[in-house]
């Protein structure tokens, strides 16, 4: 955790899966975060419950999902699996993955604005048109 510390001085929260919640956990975490957002699985009680709808844990919860959201992006567009070895590989391969993606959401965005581009013109081009007179 120091480490972690060293690296990241500004982290003040973190969510983790359900799947990670113990009081253990919980009792590492707490006097390094200002929130540690543990969901718990099944039934909560009242006390875990009111914690779990909170504003601050359930902005750190929506966090976790655009993070969640962002690795299954990455999967989808091949960084399901590492062929490169060792660490500095990983990092190239993680890095060309974000490129990749980055890359693929301009081009979303800019096939998006040539649409509605394109729906304009089509209302101007009947807008313009002059009305056939009856005879």
């Amino acid at each position: 955790m120091e480490q972690t510390r060293t690296l990241l001085a500004s982290l003040e929260s973190c969510s983790f899966d359900k799947g990670f919640h113990s009081p253990v956990n919980r009792e590492a975490l707490q006097p390094h975060l200002k929130l540690v957002a543990l969901p718990r699985k099944g039934k909560r009680s009242q006390q875990a419950q009111a914690i779990e709808q909170a504003e601050d844990f359930v902005k750190a919860r929506r966090q976790h999902s655009a993070v969640e959201s962002a690795i299954n992006a990455l999967e989808v567009h091949g960084l399901d699996r590492c062929p490169d070895h060792g660490i500095a590989g990983f990092r190239r391969y993680v890095a060309l993955a974000v490129v990749a993606r980055n890359i693929h959401r301009i081009g979303a965005i800019l096939h998006e604005k040539q649409r509605k581009r394109a729906q304009r013109n089509a209302r101007a081009l009947d807008r313009d048109r002059p009305f056939p007179l009856a005879a």
